[in-house]
């Protein structure tokens, strides 16, 4: 099945040299670009593709303004977005985080990188790293969210006891084989308990999980083990 991808960013010469790599293999396809935000939404709903990479600092519209509004409509839920970013202390990274953003990318990425990136999210799990789930928390999750972007506390208790240890666990960066070895559970265990917290939660990702986990207090930052 081919993914379809929305290329959502102010420079042409990035978004030719991405459309170029992206249409460059079998499985993926560039259906629409997009010059400033507010265009983003429009071909967003228009096309419906299965991945935007979403530049932050756009005109018209940001991109943490544009993941809003494409996250907020039910019937782009199938729609991932992929945030460019050069982690340089931007506030915006969280906000488009909890906004409903799947991950992120330095606009540095390597071809490869790109690739696999379009495809992890299309698939519906974060493109978050253990080490990059750690960083992201620490550097931006941990700060006070006065947006009340996901803050969910009571949804937690609707969690299993399992539920929420393996929930925490992610949060924490672990990926689902470390969980399973951890808890001496089968990888696919872990995935099923995942999904189930994800569905509970409404959480359109693993990404977005990890802000609910947070935000609810199922979890502190600096208290992995």
């Amino acid at each position: 099945m081919t993914i379809r991808v929305l290329l959502a960013d102010d420079q042409a010469l990035l978004r030719a040299t991405f459309r170029i790599l992206i249409d460059s293999v079998e499985d993926l396809t560039v259906v629409a670009e997009a010059a400033d935000g507010q265009e983003a939404v429009d071909l967003t709903a228009e096309h419906r593709p299965g991945v935007v990479i979403m530049d932050i600092r756009m005109p018209n519209l940001d991109g943490v303004a544009a993941t809003a509004a494409i996250c907020s409509r039910p019937e782009l839920a199938d729609t991932h977005i992929l945030i460019l970013t050069t982690f340089e202390n931007d506030e915006n990274v969280a906000k488009a985080l909890r906004a409903g953003a799947s991950g992120f990318l330095g606009k540095g990425v390597r071809p490869e990188e790109l690739l696999w990136s379009i495809r992890t999210v299309a698939a519906g799990d974060a493109l978050l790293s253990p080490a990059a789930t750690r960083a992201l928390v620490t550097r931006f999750l941990a700060t006070p969210d006065t947006d009340g972007f996901l803050a969910l506390p009571d949804a937690v208790k609707a969690l299993t006891d399992r539920e929420r240890e393996v929930t925490a666990l992610a949060a924490y960066g672990r990926s689902n084989a470390e969980i399973a070895e951890r808890l001496v559970l089968s990888p696919l265990t872990v995935r099923s308990h995942i999904q189930r917290a994800m569905t509970k939660l409404h959480a359109r990702d693993r990404a977005q999980l990890v802000v609910i986990a947070y935000q609810s207090g199922l979890v502190k930052p600096h208290t992995a083990s």
